[in-house]
């Protein structure tokens, strides 16, 4: 079967479609399937906030004696069409800096760095009341291992990890500092909080090998 011309047709459905004549602008291309059967249309729309998009109109024609059918007429973005960004959950996209007072971040029931408390240790682990306490068991959920493992990786890569110059020209690391509180849990080994008031770091988790110049035992 040969190919049809319905560009009349089809700019006929684009100006009934559109808002006004002007926004179906000139003819663009028009695509045929395989048995040329149908054939869309593409023509410029020339509609404000549209920039690059086209009107598409899909006409079939079952054969040589069968009039032209209308069977969709759309505006569709083209390759330089202006776009809006991708989606981004908010989870992925909000900041510290959003956490202001009265906002509240929904928690989430799949957050893969929580588990619940009761199955952050092996079932057949006896402990004390106290250590129950200590490890947080008495809450709902604890940090998982990959909670724990993507809070060790974001503060050994911060500011307050052991390549950064204040770390570097450091006369000795944080964890033979007196004002070096070890972390609880099994963060212990690597990180813990600064207590002097002078550093820079006060009140902040920093690595074990992290260091400034208000360190405890340094000598002039």
């Amino acid at each position: 079967m040969n190919t049809f011309d319905a560009q009349y047709v089809a700019r006929e459905a684009a100006l009934a479609e559109a808002e006004f004549a002007t926004q179906v602008g000139d003819f663009i291309s028009v695509d045929f399937d395989d048995e040329n059967r149908i054939a869309t249309y593409l023509f410029n729309a020339d509609i404000p906030g549209y920039r690059g998009w086209r009107w598409a109109v899909t006409i079939a024609k079952v054969d040589e004696d069968t009039a032209a059918t209308i069977c969709d007429v759309v505006v569709l973005p083209g390759p330089d069409s202006l776009l809006a960004p991708d989606h981004v959950p908010y989870r992925d996209r909000i900041l510290p800096a959003d956490i202001t007072p009265g906002v509240i971040v929904p928690s989430l029931l799949d957050d893969t760095r929580l588990v619940p408390g009761a199955a952050a240790l092996p079932q057949d682990e006896d402990l004390d009341a106290t250590q129950i306490f200590e490890l947080g068991l008495m809450r709902p959920r604890v940090m998982s291992i990959e909670g724990r493992d993507q809070a060790s990786k974001r503060w050994y890569a911060s500011d307050r990890g052991p390549t950064t110059p204040l770390a570097e020209q450091a006369p000795k690391p944080c964890n033979s500092c007196g004002f070096f509180v070890p972390l609880a849990g099994s963060l212990r080994s690597s990180f813990g909080v600064c207590a002097n008031a002078i550093a820079p770091d006060d009140a902040r988790v920093v690595s074990v090998d992290h260091g400034c110049g208000a360190h405890s035992e340094a000598t002039l």
